[in-house]
Protein backbone atom coordinates (compact mmCIF):
# COMPACT_ATOMS: atom_id res chain seq x y z
CA UNK A 1 0.00 0.00 0.00
CA UNK A 2 1.29 3.20 -0.66
CA UNK A 3 1.01 6.33 1.97
CA UNK A 4 -1.54 8.28 -0.03
CA UNK A 5 -4.33 4.78 0.02
CA UNK A 6 -3.65 4.66 3.98
CA UNK A 7 -4.27 8.39 4.90
CA UNK A 8 -7.41 8.89 2.13
CA UNK A 9 -10.05 6.55 4.15
CA UNK A 10 -9.25 8.54 7.31
CA UNK A 11 -10.09 11.85 5.99
CA UNK A 12 -13.25 10.28 4.05
CA UNK A 13 -13.97 8.85 7.66
CA UNK A 14 -13.53 12.94 9.17
CA UNK A 15 -15.68 14.18 6.88
CA UNK A 16 -18.59 11.61 7.39
CA UNK A 17 -18.11 12.75 10.77
CA UNK A 18 -18.70 16.08 10.51
CA UNK A 19 -21.65 15.25 8.11
CA UNK A 20 -23.01 13.53 10.74
CA UNK A 21 -22.74 15.80 13.45
CA UNK A 22 -23.57 19.00 11.02
CA UNK A 23 -26.74 16.72 10.15
CA UNK A 24 -27.58 16.00 13.71
CA UNK A 25 -28.60 19.71 14.43
CA UNK A 26 -31.46 19.99 11.31
CA UNK A 27 -35.04 18.38 11.46
CA UNK A 28 -36.41 16.80 8.73
CA UNK A 29 -37.41 19.56 6.88
CA UNK A 30 -33.50 20.62 6.66
CA UNK A 31 -33.77 23.50 9.24
CA UNK A 32 -32.05 23.83 12.02
CA UNK A 33 -33.77 22.85 15.55
CA UNK A 34 -34.06 25.53 17.86
CA UNK A 35 -32.65 25.27 21.46
CA UNK A 36 -34.08 23.27 23.67
CA UNK A 37 -34.59 25.12 26.77
CA UNK A 38 -35.70 24.58 30.56
CA UNK A 39 -38.65 26.26 31.80
CA UNK A 40 -35.69 27.86 34.25
CA UNK A 41 -33.82 29.04 31.53
CA UNK A 42 -36.63 30.27 29.39
CA UNK A 43 -37.86 32.61 32.75
CA UNK A 44 -33.82 33.97 33.30
CA UNK A 45 -33.81 34.60 29.66
CA UNK A 46 -37.30 36.37 30.04
CA UNK A 47 -36.37 38.37 33.32
CA UNK A 48 -33.18 39.90 31.13
CA UNK A 49 -35.08 40.34 28.25
CA UNK A 50 -37.50 42.54 30.06
CA UNK A 51 -35.05 44.38 32.45
CA UNK A 52 -32.87 45.36 29.61
CA UNK A 53 -36.09 46.66 27.37
CA UNK A 54 -37.16 50.49 27.05
CA UNK A 55 -40.75 49.53 27.00
CA UNK A 56 -42.76 47.07 28.04
CA UNK A 57 -42.24 43.91 26.29
CA UNK A 58 -45.43 41.93 25.03
CA UNK A 59 -45.25 37.45 25.93
CA UNK A 60 -45.35 37.52 21.97
CA UNK A 61 -42.69 39.63 21.42
CA UNK A 62 -40.54 37.29 23.43
CA UNK A 63 -42.02 34.39 21.94
CA UNK A 64 -40.29 35.40 18.84
CA UNK A 65 -37.39 36.28 20.25
CA UNK A 66 -37.24 32.94 22.58
CA UNK A 67 -38.56 31.13 19.61
CA UNK A 68 -41.14 29.43 21.84
CA UNK A 69 -44.58 29.27 21.56
CA UNK A 70 -46.49 32.11 23.58
CA UNK A 71 -47.96 30.11 25.57
CA UNK A 72 -45.18 29.06 26.96
CA UNK A 73 -43.86 32.40 27.73
CA UNK A 74 -46.80 33.24 29.22
CA UNK A 75 -46.62 30.91 31.53
CA UNK A 76 -43.08 31.72 32.50
CA UNK A 77 -43.18 35.44 32.87
CA UNK A 78 -46.20 34.97 35.08
CA UNK A 79 -44.19 32.39 37.33
CA UNK A 80 -41.34 34.94 37.22
CA UNK A 81 -43.95 37.86 38.44
CA UNK A 82 -45.10 35.63 41.14
CA UNK A 83 -41.40 34.65 42.37
CA UNK A 84 -40.67 38.05 42.64
CA UNK A 85 -44.03 39.14 44.71
CA UNK A 86 -42.86 36.55 47.29
CA UNK A 87 -39.35 37.56 47.73
CA UNK A 88 -40.71 41.22 48.72
CA UNK A 89 -38.02 42.71 47.34
CA UNK A 90 -37.92 46.56 46.33
CA UNK A 91 -38.78 45.47 42.43
CA UNK A 92 -41.77 43.62 40.72
CA UNK A 93 -42.61 42.64 37.12
CA UNK A 94 -45.70 44.44 36.15
CA UNK A 95 -48.36 44.05 32.59
CA UNK A 96 -48.27 47.25 31.66
CA UNK A 97 -50.03 48.96 28.20
CA UNK A 98 -50.33 45.24 27.19
CA UNK A 99 -46.45 44.09 27.73
CA UNK A 100 -44.65 42.99 30.67
CA UNK A 101 -42.06 45.94 32.52
CA UNK A 102 -39.72 45.97 35.66
CA UNK A 103 -40.93 48.64 38.12
CA UNK A 104 -40.63 49.66 41.19
CA UNK A 105 -42.72 48.47 44.24
CA UNK A 106 -45.67 50.28 44.56
CA UNK A 107 -45.12 49.96 48.52
CA UNK A 108 -42.22 52.34 48.27
CA UNK A 109 -43.91 55.19 45.61
CA UNK A 110 -43.64 57.58 48.12
CA UNK A 111 -39.65 57.29 48.94
CA UNK A 112 -39.06 56.51 45.03
CA UNK A 113 -40.44 60.03 44.14
CA UNK A 114 -38.91 61.83 46.97
CA UNK A 115 -35.74 60.29 45.21
CA UNK A 116 -36.82 61.44 41.70
CA UNK A 117 -37.90 65.05 43.41
CA UNK A 118 -34.09 65.60 44.27
CA UNK A 119 -33.00 65.02 40.20
CA UNK A 120 -33.79 67.55 37.35
CA UNK A 121 -36.70 66.98 35.35
CA UNK A 122 -39.13 68.37 32.48
CA UNK A 123 -42.52 68.12 34.50
CA UNK A 124 -45.65 69.28 33.02
CA UNK A 125 -46.69 72.67 33.87
CA UNK A 126 -50.55 73.26 34.84
CA UNK A 127 -52.32 73.71 31.70
CA UNK A 128 -50.75 71.13 30.30
CA UNK A 129 -51.54 68.98 33.66
CA UNK A 130 -55.05 69.75 33.54
CA UNK A 131 -55.40 69.39 29.99
CA UNK A 132 -54.09 65.65 30.02
CA UNK A 133 -56.47 64.98 33.02
CA UNK A 134 -59.35 66.12 30.82
CA UNK A 135 -58.35 64.17 27.77
CA UNK A 136 -57.75 61.52 30.09
CA UNK A 137 -60.93 61.28 31.58
CA UNK A 138 -62.91 62.24 28.73
CA UNK A 139 -61.09 61.04 25.71
CA UNK A 140 -62.06 61.04 23.09
CA UNK A 141 -62.51 64.50 23.52
CA UNK A 142 -62.45 67.96 20.88
CA UNK A 143 -60.86 71.20 21.90
CA UNK A 144 -63.95 72.93 22.11
CA UNK A 145 -65.28 70.22 24.93
CA UNK A 146 -61.54 71.10 26.77
CA UNK A 147 -62.01 74.70 26.62
CA UNK A 148 -65.82 73.72 27.43
CA UNK A 149 -64.78 72.05 30.17
CA UNK A 150 -61.35 73.97 31.57
CA UNK A 151 -62.77 77.87 31.01
CA UNK A 152 -59.29 78.67 28.83
CA UNK A 153 -57.87 77.87 25.46
CA UNK A 154 -55.39 74.72 25.79
CA UNK A 155 -53.74 74.80 22.17
CA UNK A 156 -50.01 75.59 23.36
CA UNK A 157 -51.29 72.67 26.12
CA UNK A 158 -51.95 69.93 23.17
CA UNK A 159 -49.00 70.74 21.38
CA UNK A 160 -46.81 70.39 24.36
CA UNK A 161 -48.66 66.83 25.05
CA UNK A 162 -48.62 65.48 21.65
CA UNK A 163 -44.85 66.50 21.49
CA UNK A 164 -44.39 64.44 24.96
CA UNK A 165 -46.41 61.91 23.41
CA UNK A 166 -48.53 61.59 25.94
CA UNK A 167 -52.03 62.17 23.50
CA UNK A 168 -52.58 61.45 20.17
CA UNK A 169 -55.14 62.02 17.71
CA UNK A 170 -58.06 59.83 17.57
CA UNK A 171 -59.88 61.04 14.57
CA UNK A 172 -62.54 63.55 13.54
CA UNK A 173 -66.22 64.09 15.59
CA UNK A 174 -69.19 63.59 12.96
CA UNK A 175 -69.82 67.31 13.71
CA UNK A 176 -70.24 70.71 12.59
CA UNK A 177 -66.69 71.15 11.23
CA UNK A 178 -65.54 67.70 11.88
CA UNK A 179 -63.11 68.91 15.20
CA UNK A 180 -60.42 66.70 15.48
CA UNK A 181 -60.56 64.27 18.57
CA UNK A 182 -57.48 63.63 21.12
CA UNK A 183 -57.02 60.70 23.62
CA UNK A 184 -54.05 59.24 25.63
CA UNK A 185 -51.20 57.24 24.17
CA UNK A 186 -49.58 53.92 25.36
CA UNK A 187 -46.60 56.20 26.20
CA UNK A 188 -49.08 57.73 28.34
CA UNK A 189 -49.80 54.31 29.95
CA UNK A 190 -46.13 53.47 29.89
CA UNK A 191 -45.42 57.01 31.61
CA UNK A 192 -47.28 56.21 34.76
CA UNK A 193 -47.37 52.45 35.18
CA UNK A 194 -51.12 52.02 34.30
CA UNK A 195 -52.03 48.40 32.59
CA UNK A 196 -54.88 49.96 30.79
CA UNK A 197 -57.56 52.63 31.31
CA UNK A 198 -59.28 51.14 34.07
CA UNK A 199 -56.34 51.79 36.36
CA UNK A 200 -56.71 55.61 36.16
CA UNK A 201 -56.31 56.96 39.48
CA UNK A 202 -59.40 59.30 40.82
CA UNK A 203 -58.71 62.94 40.09
CA UNK A 204 -57.88 64.34 42.96
CA UNK A 205 -54.93 61.80 43.02
CA UNK A 206 -53.75 62.70 39.26
CA UNK A 207 -51.86 65.38 39.74
CA UNK A 208 -49.61 63.89 42.33
CA UNK A 209 -48.95 60.95 39.58
CA UNK A 210 -47.85 63.25 37.16
CA UNK A 211 -45.56 65.03 39.38
CA UNK A 212 -44.30 61.65 41.31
Amino acid sequence: MTGTEIVEPEKNEAKENVQKESAETLNDAGQTERPVRSAAEIMAIAEAIIFVSDEPITSKALADILEEDKETIQAAVEELQKEYEERGGGLQVREIAGGWQMATRTEYHEEVRKFLKTRPSAKLSLAALETLAVIAYKQPVTVPEILEIRGVQSASAIKTLLEKRLIVTKGHKETVGRPMLYGTSKDFLIQFGLKDLGDLPSIEDFEDLVNA
